[in-house]
């Protein structure tokens, strides 16, 4: 064998070991991910700070991660503009509808009943093998007579409309009754 052909052989097998060592470690870095989403590594704390206080549910994140049907409440707010969506209607009375609601948010994919009042109901969205949580709240508002809404991503930064379009699913559902 000529000196060239050897030290190229040496060289492919030195390039394929690395190859097969790179490969372990994202095959390793892998399943520590996925590992870490079932023991609820990127669920989030529970805020503390949700329901609702003087008549108002938490402002909208910092973030575009979140909708509330009360950001305008909130003019000097970064996230204002984007955050905004339309209340719910109430049909048949507050109490009646936040339970029309816990019974629409149980059937979608996800979905948690963390709490539940005649008043406020606070459900959660487990999304995805990451197993990312949103929490979602929905408040009777007897000045207002409307059901304020609030969803927003626990750790994302950026949500992709997905709080938006869970809501909207939401408000289209309870209006088919």
């Amino acid at each position: 064998m000529a000196p060239c052909s050897r030290g190229r052989t040496i060289a492919r097998r030195h390039n394929h070991r690395v190859f097969q060592t790179a490969l372990l470690v994202l095959l390793l870095l892998a399943v520590l991910v996925a590992l870490g989403a079932q023991f609820g590594l990127f669920a989030g704390p529970m805020p503390r700070d949700l329901g609702t206080r003087d008549g108002r549910l938490k402002p909208p994140a910092m973030t575009p991660s979140s909708v509330s049907s009360q950001a305008r409440l909130y003019p000097d707010h970064p996230q204002r503009a984007y955050a905004q969506i339309e209340p719910l209607p109430v049909t048949g009375g507050g109490p009646q509808t936040l339970e029309r609601l816990r019974r629409i948010a149980e059937g979608l994919p996800g979905a948690k009943v963390a709490r539940s009042d005649p008043g406020y109901l606070h459900v959660l969205f487990v999304s995805g093998w990451l197993r990312r949580v949103d929490d979602c709240e929905f408040w009777f508002d007897p000045r207002a007579g409307v059901i304020q809404v609030r969803s927003a991503s626990r750790l994302r930064r950026r949500d992709f409309g997905a709080n938006r379009a869970r809501v909207e699913q939401i408000r289209a559902l309870l209006a088919a009754g």
